[in-house]
Order: structure tokens, then C-alpha cells, then sequence
């Protein structure tokens, strides 16, 4: 029976409860807005009155507009007040926070930490890192500021705490980054310790290197220098200031071009300018005076030096003495003008006395003599095209290798020349391909000479497979005519080589007759044309020999 009374009981409590919570909320908004300035606590010996002694609305409004934390508490550490901030860091409700101890919002590494803060700061504002809950069990870094403010009541402790999170994790990433930079401060270290090490080597190389090559260079018969990808003439050896009786301040740079002959020099420069465009070897011949004044032939090499990449850094140079080799040579001319004119009379009357024999009318000649007659004829006509070779060598030398010029055609000097070599070479197959109609300026028997120099060269060496073509294309502002092989081809040192007097390719499974002299005549001839001559050629892949002349 008791039973209804006691829920009406429980009721009435709950409405109550209901009712002081609706209170209290109430009045924790009007503090918060500002529209009460004290509030009342329970505390061990009854309700205490909190009011604060100069607070007012926009105070209010500032400190709830904060980005700390502010909360006031009591000698108890009872929270008395905080703003909404406090309640999002601890991520309780704010009116769960009102009434409650502060120490209940730290864990429990940190309760003595703060005691120890709040008991110093009744005496003096104290200030200190403190970890703070916020209510998900995580930790929050936090900065605790406390000084004391006077209330009604009494005097409260003012606390405003800061959220150190962020300034954490960047100190934690200076933490990082310092040690980062302190273990690449010690690899640098290390390396460069290395890289002394190693530069102190190389040091040591480079200069036991330099010292051999100045040893080397100074004890050659040849005079020596290098010069940088600009041309400037940066070092000589012992051997060209002894030469030469000059020194470096008055040889350096492009000083060299005084000692050089004036008939020399355009070509000198030509090639040397060439060479530094170009990056290819720089070769000439040309005259140095020495130091009493006398000229003496010399023969200039000079070849770059490339890094990894491919780029010049500098450029070594010899120039050799070849004056006694050039007398050898002029005295070799000579003989060989004299021989030749000697030899040119009585090969002559034999060729006459063999063409006399094999047009004898009274009697038939047997057929063996016949052929005799036949072979003898053949091999005089050989005799007589290296005696006319030798006589345009000397010729070429003197300065003396002249001819008419007149309207050449191309097209027919193509026809009779492979009509030429159709009969000569039966066994071969001979191709042309004339692009179109070209005329140059000429002399008709010398460029017969040349282009049937360079399909006997191509029918030499090119034994097994037979066909050889012949091209004359629009080349720029010329005629390009080409002469194709599929032979035993030419490497690049024989390619460098090919137009000087007297060189031969030796092919030893095919030996091969001649002087040497075929192509140097064509490169004389070709250039007194005002033309080019030249060759592409790759080893047992065949040859193009071809030559350049200018179009009317």
C-alpha cells in the first residue's frame, strides 16, 4: 500500500532535480552572457556567493571569444567559471565543467603538477606545461597561466590555458629536422674530408703528371704546344722558345702568326679556324722563321682533348721540321720529271715499231705473235699511263699543270667514260644515274681523267662483287658526280690518307698495281676546277668516291 506513496515521492524528487538543473542553467547562461554577475556553490560549510567585483558584458564576450581556455576556480580548485574554449578542450559539456574540481580534467601524471602550480600562484603569477584531457582519452599539451583576481567573495585564481599542441609537433618536427640535418652535416663532413682526401691525390697525380709531360715534351725534336677551344695558345715546350728565340709574352695567344712565312699564312689560319670550328685534326705545311731569320719547313698536327661529354678542353700540337724531307722531295721531282721525259722518247718509238709490226702486210703474222704483239701493246699503254702520271706529278710540283677550259657536258662525259670502261673492264656492270642535265666549266680530258681514275680504283678493288655505279646529282650550287663499289671499303685513317702522293691501299688478297699518284692528280685537277673531292667509305662495306664542280 505504501508503494504509490513512495513513487509519488520518487516523482516529486525527480521534478525537483529537474527543476535545480533548469536552474542551473539558467544560470550558468546569464553568467556566460553576462547578464548576472555572481553565482552561488555549495561547498563543506554551505552555499557560498561568487560574485566578480569588475565584470561586466564585453568582458564577458572577450573572454568567450578567446582561443584559450580560461577558468576560474576557488581555493579548492573548484571551477567557478570558464568559457566555452575550456569546454571544447576537455570535450565536456560547459555546464558539466562549472562545480567540478580542475584537477579532475588533468590525468593522473599530472594532478601533483598542478597542485603544486595552484598552491605557488596564490603567492606570485606562475605559469607552467601541464597536460590536460580532453575527455576521449587523448593528451593535450597546455600552458597554464595563473594569476589571482578578486571577487565578493574573496579572492579566486584565474587560470587561461593555451593549447601547446601545434607548437609541439613543430617542435618535434625541428627535433626531426635537426637531427636530419645534423646527420647530413656529418655525411658532408665525411665527404668532404673524403673529397680533400681525394682532391690531395689527385693534386699530387696532376702534378707528377704535369711535370712528365713537360719532361716528355721538352726532350722531343718536336717544337710543341697546346692552346684552349678558343685558339689562345696557353703553353709551348723548351724546344720552340730555343727554335724560335722568343718567349711566352711574346708567342702567347696568337703570337705564333708572326713567325709564320707571309705565303703561309691565309692557309695557316684558314685551317687552324677550320679545325677550332669544326673540332677536326688541324694538318698544314707551312714555313717558321727561326731565330736567325732562316725558314724552315715544318709540318703542323694538332688534335683536341674531350671530356665525357664530348667537349673540347683543350687542343696538343707538334709541329715537326721536315725541310731536308722536303729537298728529298723536290730532288725526288726532279728525277722523277727528268725520268720520265727520258723514258716518254723511246717508249714512244716502241709503241710506233709495235704498231708498224702488227700493220705488216706482205705475210701474215702467226697468231702467236699476234697475241705477243697484243700483250706488248697492252702493257706499253700501262707503261705510258704511269709515265704520263709521273709528268703530271711534276707538273703539279712546278706549278705548271695548265689547261683550256670550255662548256663541259656532264652527261656525255659520264657516257664516254663508262663507254671506256664497258670496253676495258668487259666482265663488270656498269650503272649511271644522271638526275638531270648539268654543264660546268672544264677541261674535258682532265675531268675524263679523273672520273676514269676513279672507276679503275673501283673496279681494282672490288674483285668479287662487280657492279659499280655512277650518280650526278644537283649538290647546293654543283654537281655532285659519285662513283659507288662494293669492295673491300677504306677505314677512316686510309680515308685521311687516300689523296696523298704515293699512298697505295694494300690489299693482300688482291695485289693491285700503280704509284699511288692516280688520286692525288684527281684532288689537283678537281681543285684547279675550283671543285672538291672526297670519299665515304666503311670497311669490306664498299666505297663512294665523288668530286664537286661548280654549275655554269
Amino acid at each position: 500500500m505504501e508503494q504509490p506513496n513512495s513513487d509519488k515521492e520518487l516523482l516529486s524528487e525527480i521534478e525537483e532535480l529537474r527543476f535545480q538543473l533548469e536552474e542551473a542553467h539558467e544560470t550558468i547562461n546569464a553568467i556566460r552572457t553576462g547578464q548576472v554577475d555572481a553565482l552561488v556553490v555549495k561547498d563543506k560549510t554551505g552555499h557560498q556567493l561568487y560574485t566578480l567585483k569588475t565584470a561586466d558584458q564585453t568582458y564577458r564576450v572577450f573572454i568567450e571569444k578567446m582561443s584559450e581556455g580560461a577558468v576560474t576556480i576557488n581555493r579548492d580548485g573548484i571551477v567557478l567559471y570558464c568559457n566555452t574554449r575550456f569546454a571544447e578542450m576537455t570535450d565536456t559539456p560547459l555546464e558539466k565543467t562549472i562545480g567540478m574540481p580542475l584537477a579532475s580534467f588533468v590525468p593522473d601524471e599530472s594532478k601533483d603538477k598542478l597542485e603544486q602550480l595552484i598552491h605557488s600562484s596564490w603567492e606570485e603569477d606562475c605559469r607552467q606545461e601541464i597536460i590536460l584531457k580532453d575527455g576521449g582519452g587523448k593528451d593535450m599539451h597546455c600552458m597554464f597561466s595563473c594569476n589571482t583576481i578578486e571577487l565578493d567573495s574573496g579572492m579566486a585564481l584565474s587560470i587561461i590555458i593555451t593549447d601547446l599542441s601545434v607548437l609541439k609537433e613543430t617542435e618535434k618536427q625541428l627535433h626531426l629536422r635537426n637531427a636530419q640535418l645534423e646527420e647530413s652535416r656529418a655525411n658532408t663532413q665525411k665527404l668532404n674530408s673524403s673529397l680533400e682526401a681525394t682532391v690531395k691525390e689527385r693534386t699530387h697525380d696532376l702534378v707528377i703528371s704535369r711535370e712528365h709531360f713537360k719532361l716528355l715534351t721538352n726532350n722531343i725534336v718536336q717544337m710543341t704546344w697546346t692552346n684552349l677551344p678558343d685558339g689562345n695558345v696557353n703553353s709551348y715546350n723548351q724546344r720552340w722558345y730555343d727554335y724560335t728565340g722568343k718567349d711566352f709574352e711574346t708567342m702567347g695567344g696568337f703570337g705564333w702568326k708572326e713567325l709564320v712565312h707571309p705565303d703561309d699564312l691565309k692557309e695557316t689560319a684558314e685551317k687552324y679556324a677550320r679545325s677550332l670550328k669544326t673540332g677536326e685534326m688541324f694538318e698544314v705545311e707551312n714555313r717558321y722563321r727561326r731565330h736567325d731569320g732562316v725558314y724552315r719547313w715544318h709540318l703542323n698536327r694538332s688534335k683536341p682533348l674531350k671530356n665525357d661529354k664530348g667537349e673540347i678542353i683543350f687542343w696538343v700540337g707538334t709541329a715537326t721540321d721536315i725541310e731536308d724531307q722536303k729537298r728529298e722531295m723536290d730532288r725526288k721531282d726532279e728525277f722523277i720529271g727528268i725520268a720520265s721525259h727520258e723514258l716518254k722518247t723511246p717508249l714512244t718509238s716502241l709503241k710506233g715499231y709495235l704498231q708498224l709490226i702488227a700493220g705488216y702486210k706482205k705475210e701474215e703474222l702467226p697468231p702467236i705473235i699476234q697475241q705477243y704483239i697484243s700483250k706488248a701493246s697492252l702493257s706499253i699503254n700501262k707503261l705510258q699511263s704511269l709515265i704520263n702520271d709521273l709528268l703530271d706529278v711534276s707538273k703539279i710540283k712546278a706549278g705548271r699543270l695548265e689547261y683550256a677550259l670550255s662548256d663541259v657536258n656532264i652527261t656525255n662525259l659520264i657516257n664516254q667514260c663508262i663507254e671506256n670502261a664497258e670496253h676495258v673492264y668487259p666482265s663488270y656492270q656498269f650503272e649511271k644515274h644522271i638526275a638531270d642535265t648539268f654543264t660546268v666549266k672544264g677541261n674535258t680530258e682532265r675531268l675524263e681523267q679523273v672520273l676514269m681514275n676513279l672507276l679503275n680504283n673501283a673496279v681494282k678493288y672490288s674483285q668479287s662483287n662487280k657492279n659499280v655505279s655512277v650518280t650526278a646529282v644537283k649538290y647546293g650550287n654543283n654537281v655532285r658526280i659519285s662513283v659507288t663499289d662494293q669492295g673491300i671499303g677504306l677505314s677512316q685513317d686510309q680515308q685521311s690518307r687516300i689523296f696523298e702522293r704515293f699512298y697505295r691501299v694494300e690489299d693482300k688478297k688482291n695485289m693491285t698495281s700503280g704509284l699511288g699518284m692516280g688520286l692525288y692528280i684527281s684532288h689537283e685537277i678537281i681543285t684547279n676546277h675550283n671543285g672538291t673531292i672526297g670519299v665515304t667509305s666503311e670497311p669490306g662495306q664498299g666505297s663512294t668516291f665523288y668530286f664537286e664542280l661548280p654549275l655554269i
